[in-house]
């Protein structure tokens, strides 16, 4: 008489709290998950085959448009690889910059997951929060080369232009109200009981998993794994700054939670040795007008918000653009991970999930 089964329910890709574009398959017994399927493609991007068919200088804009809310970290990880494929020596104030403006966008990246996860989870209070703070740090961007979004903020060799006068100061100003925001954010969520209840304990994914399904950044370092690309294989200048990887060991969206929050006053710490020992000479290499290549091919992977992005390139003899191009992002991987986050949860969790994963689905479906 009170028979039940399993119902298959599509969530998404329409639905706002997958991201626009993110398909789930669920299997639900109620309230329950039983299987969980995620289902991506809906983007259409093909920026590794357009890469392909572009000079080497011209890939640089397509990589903004990936994760398009940490564009510099993918602007610094095409520019590296191809400086490594050519042999180019950027010069020391550049790598400074550089690593400045790529903790600004770390910033940034973490200041849209917060707000958009709060959201999902139903704190709109802290989205209104921390977009007042991301305007300040998009101040800088827009200041720096004239663009908030897709910044195309490197170039291969070094950066375009110097920092504008005054550009200090704007950073500086920027902290302070980030830090008072950092404050506020912790005693909004930090103890409210509501956040608890929808956080702790909820999407777990243990350092196994997390090493099995190839899962990097703050969800593998929230699971114990203090493995950080800036430390371990450091580029910029990160072998010249001084900072700590914060790690958790419950591996779930609260730790997850706590370890972003401290990456992100890590940052900050990171941009303010920049400021104190910016070195002076150029911001770029002396580099023909054209690249040609000889044959080789290079990887080279950086610490993106979200976690491990790596560039292949394979270059041909003569070649003004790639021979073959594959970026590994971090979301790709990451998004696998969903079914295993998803055992024994609620549907309730599958939002909490998708919103500890920090998606974007620019990334994934490149």
């Amino acid at each position: 008489m009170f028979k039940t089964q399993v119902m298959e329910i599509n969530m998404g890709p329409q639905h706002p709290s997958t991201h626009g574009v993110l398909r789930l398959k669920l299997g639900l017994d109620g309230e329950n998950v039983k299987s969980c399927y995620p289902i991506i493609g809906y983007l259409h991007r093909g920026v590794e085959k357009i890469c392909e068919n572009k000079a080497f200088f011209q890939g640089q804009v397509w990589t903004d448009r990936m994760d398009y809310c940490s564009a510099v970290s993918n602007n610094l990880g095409w520019a590296e690889a191809l400086e490594k494929l050519f042999g180019i020596r950027v010069p020391r104030r550049a790598r400074y910059l550089r690593t400045m403006l790529n903790e600004l966008n770390r910033l940034n990246s973490h200041l849209v997951w917060l707000g958009t996860h709060a959201m999902d989870i139903g704190a709109l209070s802290v989205f209104l929060y921390t977009w007042r703070d991301r305007e300040k740090i998009l101040d800088v961007f827009e200041a720096f080369c004239g663009s908030r979004l897709t910044t195309t903020a490197m170039r291969i060799g070094g950066l375009q232009e110097d920092v504008p006068e005054g550009f200090e100061k704007m950073v500086r100003d920027a902290f302070e109200s980030v830090r008072i925001g950092i404050q506020e954010y912790e005693t909004l969520l930090s103890e409210n009981r509501i956040w608890l209840k929808r956080t702790v304990g909820i999407a777990k994914l243990s350092a196994d998993d997390c090493l099995a399904y190839g899962v990097t950044g703050p969800i593998l370092r929230a699971a114990g794994v203090a493995y950080d690309i800036r430390k371990a294989h450091p580029y910029a200048a990160y072998d010249e700054m001084k900072f700590e990887i914060p790690t958790r060991t419950e591996a779930d969206t609260y730790a997850r939670y706590l370890v972003r929050l401290e990456e992100m006053r890590q940052s900050i710490h990171i941009v303010e040795q920049c400021l104190e020992g910016l070195p002076e000479g150029p911001v770029m290499a002396k580099i023909p007008k054209t690249l040609k290549s000889e044959v080789g091919e290079v990887y080279h992977p950086t610490e993106a918000p979200k976690g491990e992005i790596g560039f292949y390139v394979v270059s041909e003899k003569g070649g003004v653009n790639p021979y073959r191009f594959h970026i590994r992002t971090p979301g790709f991987l990451n998004v696998q991970a969903i079914p295993l986050m998803l055992q024994d949860a609620l549907v309730a969790d599958v939002v909490t999930a998708v919103g500890t994963l920090d998606v974007v689905l620019g990334e994934i479906d490149r």
